[in-house]
């Protein structure tokens, strides 16, 4: 079994950054990937980056790549998304979550979840 929380959002400016952390407890994280959605108001969740517990390869959305970093510390099991030159548009719920397997985009075949944590961007 596997609890998730995640921590670090707030309000930032337009153009500002925040790091986002996901910490995990529970069994070893190995062959697990660990993803970042984010849900805003009247707005279906959608995938933002995700991140192979092992290999650390990396997987990001249009919307994300070039802004936004997944990375993790294996010993700390703690996952980060360190997200940079942030818009309004990114203002969500932003929620860690953990599949057994490699990579997916798709909310439904995570199996664990956190509870979320806001990120509003102001203008």
């Amino acid at each position: 079994q596997v609890q998730l929380g995640e921590s670090g959002g707030g309000l930032v400016q337009a153009g500002g950054s925040v790091r986002l952390s996901c910490a995990a407890s529970g069994r070893t994280l190995f062959g697990y990937t660990m993803a970042w959605f984010r849900q805003a108001p009247g707005k279906e969740r959608e995938f933002v980056a995700a991140i192979g517990w092992i290999t650390a390869n990396t997987y990001y959305s249009d919307s994300a790549k070039g802004r936004f970093t997944i990375s993790r510390d294996n010993v700390k099991k703690l996952g980060y998304l360190q997200m940079n030159s942030l818009k309004p548009e990114d203002t969500a719920v932003y929620s860690c979550a953990l599949r057994l397997g490699g990579y997916s985009d798709n909310d439904s075949s995570y199996e664990y979840w956190g509870q979320g944590t806001q990120v509003t961007v102001s203008s």
